[in-house]
């Protein structure tokens, strides 16, 4: 809920200030069944009523997380509704009718010009906005119109505005984990203005001074 407050409130912001200088949808909550895992990806999976086999578990560089009471189960090529049928059948070796929900996540970082610049887990239903949203919002310098996806050395502009008003997802973008979403500096920025005006009334005054004297 906080997160999509907050997401609404960067947007009602973010629309004066590209009208100025020229990151809303609400939160899906819970990731798409068919979801392909990849290595980095973060499985959170709960067991209603059994705390000992929930938690989180990283999808490894062999496509492969290693399972409390099963050990290591290999999920490549696997959607999220196979990986959850397959830990209820080992589950069910284990104990009569277990309640399995996996969801996936995303591990990557939200950097440039935002509020709590850093690494996150955020779930791949949620849309670029709401990453940034996570991360605290743009600062007064962050320009959301032009965020930028690095991957490896390789990078892609989003058009904002058309991504997050077609209310696409980050797994629907092409996210991954690993990624990395920048916000970059506007290139002039309020403070900019105080300062370019502050110098202009010093150099009138100035001027004023030395032709009165």
């Amino acid at each position: 809920m906080r997160s999509r407050l907050l997401s609404l409130a960067i947007l009602a912001c973010a629309l004066p200030v590209a009208a100025y200088a020229q990151e809303p949808q609400g939160v899906v909550t819970g990731a798409g069944s068919m979801y392909l895992l990849r290595p980095g990806d973060i499985l959170e999976v709960r067991v209603w009523g059994r705390e000992e086999f929930s938690g989180r578990f990283q999808v490894n560089e062999n496509w492969m997380i290693q399972y409390p009471g099963v050990g290591d189960l290999e999920v490549r090529s696997q959607t999220i509704a196979q990986v959850r049928d397959r830990i209820r059948e080992e589950l069910e070796n284990i104990f009569v009718n277990p309640f399995v929900t996996v969801t996936p996540l995303f591990r990557m970082a939200v950097l440039g010009h935002v509020r709590n610049p850093g690494l996150y887990t955020v779930d791949p239903t949620l849309s670029v906005l709401d990453a940034v949203a996570l991360a605290g919002g743009p600062t007064s310098q962050g320009n959301i119109g032009k965020i930028r996806l690095l991957r490896a050395g390789a990078e892609a502009e989003f058009d904002f505005e058309r991504e997050t008003l077609s209310g696409r997802t980050l797994a629907e973008i092409g996210v991954r984990s690993g990624d990395e979403i920048m916000v970059p500096r506007r290139w002039f920025t309020r403070e900019d203005w105080v300062m370019v005006i502050g110098i202009v009334q010093v150099a009138l005054s100035i001027a004023i001074f030395v032709s009165v004297n």
